[in-house]
């Protein structure tokens, strides 16, 4: 039998060895696989059971949630009943009650939403109105500029009797407003009549003396710094000169109307010439 044993020869026994480690990772696999099998249909057992058992207490949850469901309705029909009975009223009276008060708060609500609307129309009217109002004042404005530049182009400077070159001169009593408004010069409008006596006019007096309305002439007495300047035959719109104050400040006055025995015009003085005591009709 060793000798048997002995005569294999060397190929064969190598794969009869190979055969048996082929048969015995077989036999491994098949037990892993029948054990891994048995695992899953344990788990899978254990998921069905788990399954059935929340099926079942889904099922006891909606027959207490029913019952619940039923005992509230019951105990709603049963206060609804005895609400009905305090105040004195069938079911059916206090569901018509219940309506007729949503029916009022629904018109009550819709009428406060008119209101509202109407509210924020006639706000908007206004705001509209204002903003009409608001670009006729700015056309107002823009207007008025537009005179202003036009009274500014028409006036003139002039050298007055002295030889001194003039400022603007106004020929009118809107040309003087507007001169006034400039804010050069101090300004202060008179009216003389022809009299002995003289009329206070800013820090000086002027006394008329004599007036041809023909002609366009006049002569007058200016009395300033305790002394008598005479203005002898001066044409309406001609700047009369004169000196005055500590400072010998140049002083200008012109007639821009004359009439029969009477001269309007204007006084002008330095911004910073003393002030009279009675401003009067100073701007």
């Amino acid at each position: 039998m060793s000798d048997e044993f002995q005569s294999v020869p060397p190929h064969e026994a190598g794969s009869r060895t190979m055969q048996y480690v082929f048969i015995a990772i077989a036999i491994v696999y098949v037990a892993i696989s029948g054990y891994m099998i048995a695992d899953m249909y344990g788990r899978l057992g254990k998921l069905e059971a788990r399954a059935t058992a929340a099926e079942n207490t889904s099922v006891e949850l909606q027959k207490e949630v029913g019952k619940r469901i039923s005992g509230t309705i019951a105990e709603m029909h049963s206060t609804t009943d005895a609400l009905a009975g305090k105040v004195g009223m069938t079911k059916k009276e206090l569901e018509q009650r219940a309506a007729a008060l949503k029916k009022e708060q629904e018109e009550t609500a819709q009428r406060l939403s008119d209101e509202q609307k109407a509210g924020i129309a006639q706000v908007t009217g206004e705001v509209g109105t204002v903003k009409t109002d608001v670009g006729a004042v700015k056309t107002d404005v823009a207007s008025t500029k537009t005179e202003l530049e036009a009274t500014k182009a028409k006036l003139e400077t002039m050298r007055g009797d002295l030889g001194v070159q003039s400022g603007l001169i106004a020929r009118t009593r809107d040309d003087l407003e507007y001169l006034k408004h400039r804010g050069d010069r101090n300004y202060y409008e008179f009216t003389l009549a022809k009299s002995k006596k003289s009329t206070p006019v800013g820090t000086v007096s002027l006394e008329l003396k004599k007036v041809d309305a023909k002609k366009g002439k006049y002569t007058l007495n200016v009395m300033a710094d305790d002394k008598t300047i005479e203005k002898k035959d001066k044409n309406m719109n001609e700047p009369v000169q004169f000196y005055s104050g500590r400072d010998h400040q140049l002083f200008e006055l012109v007639v821009f109307t004359i009439d029969k025995d009477k001269v309007s015009g204007y006084l002008s003085s330095p911004k910073n010439a003393p002030q009279p005591v009675d401003v009067g009709k100073k701007d």
